[in-house]
């Protein structure tokens, strides 16, 4: 099974808006760019909500099915380990391996050596196609980059070889995902990272690596941009030149998680790719459930209500929603209305304060990531929730399906 050049990861909480998705790949498809949508939900989210892993395939098949969609599609096991894959193993043909924890974990001293005496051959000052200047590689930097990943890798193909012997081997798709670091990696432990990949048996065809800045859910992209362009074609350059070094699949794209509502970086994303002829899979979830929100609100009547009764339990239960998130989220709480003043705004006031758009001056991202992180109440809300879900479905489908098109798909892959 073979990941195509671009795809899109789309998360949807609720199970209620895959052919808004979907749609949207239509319209891309239209414009001449084709992207295979993958729809992905964590553990964490199926914990929250009560659902289960076949839920997700579910709502895929049957966008799919009244679409009439002739092209690929997955769904993906995301941010999933050992302690629950087998959840997803019938339901997913997509796994995002999560291997966080192990990072900085030092493996055994043999297997540092091993690794540094394999990769011997690179120590020197390497020329990479498309980085500006050699990369200085010493044993020490082997050394010390397996010293923090290889455990972490030697994890994956842990987890990889689990999977593979349930569904086979090459009836699946494989991320490794590597971003819950403290810093970027370099351009030279990117190139030991994916030869980690390579020796453990992984035949990846995604990798998450850790960029600069701060990728906040819901939210634009925080840091110096100048910094990632740098970054992310780096780690394209390196991608290609593995490929070939280490015998890696020949697709093998960068992953950028959190990806949604990171407009400051779309056009540096869309010119890297494009200069490198890239493939690129973009991960996004939270964007689609605001999407949501902000639909209801504008149906009015019953569909603000709910919206507003979302914000105010989400207000009172500030620190029960953000403590899980706390790494992915910067809210200053001084700076969230007070829910008496929201419970008095117009349909339009509501909009304005949560739809993602900086140029608005009633744009408040502390609302809107509160609301991000605030799923659980609409949870609580049970039937009522997704009655209003079903009975304003035209108005927030075309929301869902604008957000994701023309703000997403278009600036990042077609460059407009």
């Amino acid at each position: 099974m073979q990941l195509e050049k671009y795809s899109f990861g789309i998360g949807d909480r609720f199970a209620h808006q895959g052919k808004a998705q979907l749609a949207a790949m239509i319209q891309a498809k239209q414009a001449g760019v084709d992207i295979v949508p993958v729809w992905n939900k964590s553990h964490r989210e199926h914990s929250i909500i009560h659902t289960q892993p076949a839920s997700v395939r579910q709502e895929a098949d049957a966008a799919v099915k009244t679409l009439a969609w002739q092209g690929s599609y997955h769904v993906d096991a995301d941010h999933i380990n050992m302690s629950n894959v087998d959840l997803f193993i019938e339901a997913s043909d997509f796994f995002t391996l999560d291997v966080a924890d192990f990072i900085g974990q030092k493996a055994a001293d043999t297997d540092i050596e091993m690794f540094v005496e394999n990769n011997r051959k690179y120590i020197g000052f390497q020329q990479i196609e498309g980085l500006d200047e050699p990369i200085e590689i010493t044993g020490e930097l082997i050394r010390k980059t397996a010293s923090k990943v290889l455990q972490a890798v030697k994890q994956a193909g842990r987890l990889y070889r689990h999977i593979e012997s349930k569904k086979g081997r090459g009836n699946f798709i494989t991320e490794v995902s590597m971003d819950e670091t403290d810093q970027a990696q370099t351009p030279a432990e990117m190139l030991f990272i994916l030869a980690a990949i390579s020796a453990e048996g992984i035949p990846a065809q995604t990798i998450a690596p850790k960029f600069t800045g701060r990728f906040n859910k819901g939210v634009d992209y925080v840091g110096d941009i100048d910094l990632f362009e740098k970054e992310f074609n780096q780690d394209l350059a390196v991608i290609q030149f593995a490929i070939r070094e280490f015998d890696l699949p020949e697709n093998l794209k960068l992953s950028i998680h959190s990806g949604s509502d990171k407009f400051s970086i779309y056009n540096p994303v869309n010119k890297a790719i494009r200069k490198f002829n890239a493939g690129l899979h973009v991960k996004t979830a939270g964007t689609t459930w605001l999407e949501e929100i902000i639909g209801l609100a504008v149906a009015d009547g019953q569909g603000l209500q709910i919206a507003k009764k979302i914000y105010a339990e989400a207000f009172r239960r500030f620190d029960e929603l953000c403590g899980p998130y706390a790494a992915v989220i910067d809210i200053n709480k001084t700076e969230l209305p007070a829910v008496e003043e929201v419970d008095a705004w117009t349909s339009r006031q509501f909009k304005d304060a949560v739809t993602h758009d900086p140029d608005c001056s009633h744009y408040n991202l502390n609302m809107r990531q509160l609301l991000h992180v605030g799923y659980k109440i609409a949870v609580e809300l049970g039937d009522n929730y997704i009655e209003a879900l079903e009975q304003y479905e035209d108005v927030i489908a075309e929301h869902v399906t604008y957000n994701i098109f023309d703000r997403h798909i278009k600036p990042i892959f077609i460059g407009t």
